[in-house]
């Protein structure tokens, strides 16, 4: 077989459930008795009525071929119809008999049936005579198929002239009775096997109802959002005898749901008091970072002589203080939608934000070239355009600083089914693959080594973050698919106003 082809063999097909396993299980097993007990019956039968049938021939003895030695000679190219002189006293109709004088059959002939008339001579074929010839006198029943007369059970014995004389009854009567009891053991076992697979199959829906209740609570368990938020109290399997297999695993499997509902109040707590520390954080921020601003700037506005380095470094108390105050207003935002605060629910025309916020990219960006691919008609979505905006603004930002001069940013509109679909695609270096899968965390920032130009802004790792909360409370999805030469980031937002 060659290397990974064993891939592509069809697996056998098999029972899945418990449940089907031990009623096919049960019912292969009680088909192996029946045919064990069944075969045991039929070798049993056929043995005793062989035995039966050498006891006949014994006791019958050779007075049958015995009187043929004074009967008219064998034919060896003709059927022989004439009768013979045999003596059929006490004789079975059918029974055979043959003188064998050296290896030579001199004379056969059976019992004819149901008349007076003694016996028929036979005609043997030169196999059945080489047969009848290889007999052992050892006043045995040895079972022999003769072409003309068909299966018989002989027996030879030695004459008194020297010659050995055969006897043989037919096995018609003890195959009809074996073929009898196998066809009424082919019935009978065939009904209890049906019997037994419907019987089963409801004693092992019964006995495991148990585990299909641990197996339902199990899948409604599974359908439980886990992931973040308050969790609502997990359903509890029934109780079963704790004696029981299926009672021990319902024991155990609500005492791990009890443990994992105190984890994941825990970690709920936990969560709700870093966001109430950021909303805090980030309100009480605002005032002292406002103050430190405006104070830098009043500084600048002095109209005295003040030295380059001074104002150099009001201007960089400035800048961070405005960056910083970016970054308290970004966190108090994400602060309220962590603690569900409604949007606006106002129709929003997304492809005249989409047209408002590339005209101030091209101005953040004039190195590079923005395109748009829109559809004919304007597509609205209902939401709060404000922030909507600032999903666009912070897209197009995040393809602006981290691709190099000269890269192209397109970006698409289009509605599909209820859906309005938002792309913002980009053929610069591409996601470092370390930081796909968190990209949308908060303060997660890309590789350095993903664009030429690091330094026209680094970003406080936020921006992403606040494309996924504001996408989610719209109850829509941004993801990322990201490659050498393109990355593209596609927002989708339901249409249907609701």
């Amino acid at each position: 077989m060659r290397p990974g082809a064993r891939r592509w063999l069809p697996r056998p097909s098999w029972p899945h459930t418990l449940r089907a396993r031990l009623t096919v299980g049960l019912v292969v097993l009680l088909a192996v008795s029946c045919a064990a007990v069944g075969v045991a019956a039929v070798v049993e039968l056929n043995g005793f009525l062989t035995g039966r049938l050498d006891q006949q021939l014994r006791e019958t003895g050779a007075r049958f071929p015995a009187s043929l030695e004074h009967g008219g000679s064998l034919p060896s190219d003709h059927d022989g119809d004439e009768d013979g002189d045999g003596d059929t006293r006490r004789q079975t109709v059918g029974t055979f008999g043959a003188r064998l004088v050296g290896d030579t059959v001199t004379n056969a002939a059976v019992v004819a049936s149901g008349s007076g008339t003694g016996t028929v001579t036979v005609s043997l074929g030169a196999q059945d005579r080489r047969r009848i010839a290889g007999l052992p006198a050892d006043d045995e029943g040895h079972t022999t198929d003769l072409s003309s007369l068909g299966e018989y059970r002989l027996m030879a014995a030695q004459g008194r002239d020297g010659d050995i004389l055969i006897t043989g009854l037919p096995m018609e009567p003890v195959e009809a009775t074996v073929h009898r009891l196998e066809l009424v053991a082919a019935v009978v076992f065939g009904a209890a096997l049906a019997v037994a697979g419907v019987a089963g199959a409801l004693w092992v829906r019964w006995s495991l109802r148990p585990l299909s209740r641990v197996a339902a609570t199990a899948t409604r368990v599974s359908e439980l959002p886990l992931s973040s938020g308050e969790v609502a109290p997990a359903p509890r399997a029934p109780e079963s005898d704790p004696r029981s297999e299926v009672g021990r695993v319902a024991d155990a499997f609500n005492a791990m749901l009890g443990h994992v509902e105190d984890a994941l109040t825990k970690r709920h707590a936990s969560e709700e008091r870093l966001r109430s520390f950021a909303a805090d954080a980030s309100h009480e921020l605002r005032t002292p970072v406002a103050s430190v601003r405006g104070h830098a700037e009043l500084a600048l506005l002095h109209p005295g002589p003040v030295p380059g380095k001074v104002v150099r470094a009001l201007e960089r108390i400035e800048a961070e203080a405005a960056r910083m105050g970016e970054m308290v207003d970004d966190l108090l935002l994400l602060a309220r939608l962590d603690a569900g605060r409604p949007l606006e629910r106002l129709p929003v025309d997304l492809t005249r934000l989409v047209l408002d916020a590339v005209t101030d990219a091209q101005a953040a960006g004039p190195g590079h070239r923005w395109t748009l691919e829109l559809s004919e008609e304007p597509v609205t979505v209902p939401g709060d355009a404000h922030r909507l905006h600032q999903v666009l603004a912070n897209l197009l930002a995040n393809a602006r600083l981290h691709t190099p001069v000269g890269s192209t940013v397109t970006i698409s509109l289009e509605t599909e089914d209820s859906t309005a679909l938002l792309k913002i695609h980009d053929d610069g270096p591409g996601v470092a693959g370390d930081v796909r899968p968190r990209v949308f965390e908060r303060f997660t920032r890309a590789d350095r080594r993903r664009t030429e130009d690091a330094g026209a802004g680094a970003g406080t790792g936020l921006g992403l973050s606040i494309v996924a909360a504001v996408a989610e409370a719209h109850s829509g999805s941004v993801t990322l698919a990201s490659r050498p030469g393109s990355t593209t980031f596609t927002v989708r937002l339901p249409t249907d106003v609701g």
